[in-house]
């Protein structure tokens, strides 16, 4: 039996049931979930092994790379700067960032970024892994490319690019580089243990991750084998030129080893943030209300900022997803607390939300990358935080 340790609040047990459940039945390794509830943590919980070679264990101030549940923070610096006045949302990309406007994308406002809607999902020439992780290459790239479809017709995932074209304009406008301004203005303030650029000081403290191969590689298996329901998103697999691969095909090479010191270190703000559960959460919180004397947004800029985008069928992913200017909205899929929540997963499991209805923030970070529509640890943690409010 693994050891839970942490604490819970009274009514909040069966979290914890399920934190454990997670360990004894779904395959967690190292994990940590926290909860908030109306500005204070009410779940803080870890378990496990933070490196399986060693067995070093997983402790109160584990970091984790949490992918792209990084989105959630990166949009967060966006409304920041929009409630402040340094950035209107609807104002052209190109009135901060000039070099943008070429082939076509003079007119593309800044929310179309933030909401996957500019069509900029993929670069007709990957950019060298070093020099994308320098950041100038891999901007010039985007600004000179041509979108995918026509922008705002459409919505697709943008699951690399979108830290470097969000991130970019917050470079922009701001002077400071996206990582450095959510560790000055955010990070800072709240205390969190969250960084995107991770300091060199900070590596032992990061988990080890730890890949789950899938039982039947679908893109092997005969056609009519296929489920019919997956066999337009397994064709695209299957085709290199698909947008659903190229997507994620961005740099040379395309697959990023995100365990490496180069990675961690770099600001990736799509997909490289690595903090605690308890960071995430603490996070969130301080965008639907006030935490220890902080609130991020104001009600007005929190509306704005969760107010739906874009939704129906994802031309990367092949189904329905949802998005408000940066967040996630919840689907059948990924239902968080309600249809009033936000926030953003990551790949293989992590997730963070807030649902201001509820006065929840949630955080959820783990090292056994799994992801899939069996993966359900997040969202069986999310259901026992909706049966304890129950």
């Amino acid at each position: 039996m693994t050891v839970i340790n942490g604490e819970v609040a009274e009514g909040f047990e069966p979290v914890r049931e399920a934190f454990a459940e997670n360990f004894a039945r779904r395959e967690d390794i190292g994990a940590a979930v926290c909860v908030y509830q109306d500005g204070r943590p009410v779940v803080d919980l870890w378990a496990g092994v933070a490196d399986p070679d060693t067995g070093r264990p997983w402790e109160r101030g584990t970091l984790q790379l949490v992918y792209s549940a990084t989105k959630g923070a990166t949009a967060t610096v966006a409304h920041l700067l929009a409630q402040r006045g340094a950035l209107d949302l609807d104002a052209p990309v190109a009135e901060y960032w000039p070099e943008f406007a070429a082939n076509g994308k003079a007119e593309i406002p800044v929310r179309w970024l933030l909401s996957h809607q500019a069509g900029l999902v993929a670069l007709d020439q990957p950019v060298p892994l070093d020099e994308a992780l320098a950041w100038h290459p891999m901007t010039a790239a985007l600004a000179a490319q041509h979108p995918q479809w026509t922008p705002g017709t459409a919505h697709g995932y943008h699951g690399r690019t979108w830290g470097w074209l969000v991130g970019e304009v917050i470079r922009r406008v701001s002077g400071r580089t996206p990582g450095r301004f959510f560790a000055e203005e955010i990070a800072a303030p709240l205390g969190l243990d969250f960084f995107i650029g991770l300091p060199a000081g900070e590596r032992d403290r990061v988990s080890r991750m730890v890949y789950r191969k899938p039982d039947v590689d679908l893109t092997t298996v005969p056609e009519e084998s296929v489920p019919e329901d997956l066999r337009d998103l397994v064709a695209a697999w299957r085709d290199p030129n698909s947008l659903s691969n190229r997507a994620f095909a961005v740099t040379d090479p395309a697959n990023i080893d995100f365990d490496s010191p180069e990675v961690q270190a770099a600001e990736l703000p799509s997909s490289n943030g690595i903090g605690t559960a308890h960071a995430l959460a603490r996070m969130y919180a301080a965008l639907i209300g006030e935490v220890d004397g902080v609130r991020l947004l104001t009600p007005e800029t929190l509306a704005s900022a969760t107010e739906e985008q874009a939704s129906g069928q994802d031309r990367v992913m092949l189904a329905p997803s949802r998005f408000s200017t940066g967040y996630m909205l919840p689907t059948t899929t990924i239902p968080m607390t309600g249809p009033s929540a936000f926030g953003h997963t990551g790949r293989g499991g992590s997730l963070g939300f807030a649902d201001p209805k509820r006065g929840i923030a949630f955080g959820y970070v783990m090292n056994h990358i799994i992801g899939g529509p069996d993966d359900i640890r997040a969202t069986t943690l999310a259901e026992a935080v909706r049966r304890s409010l129950a």
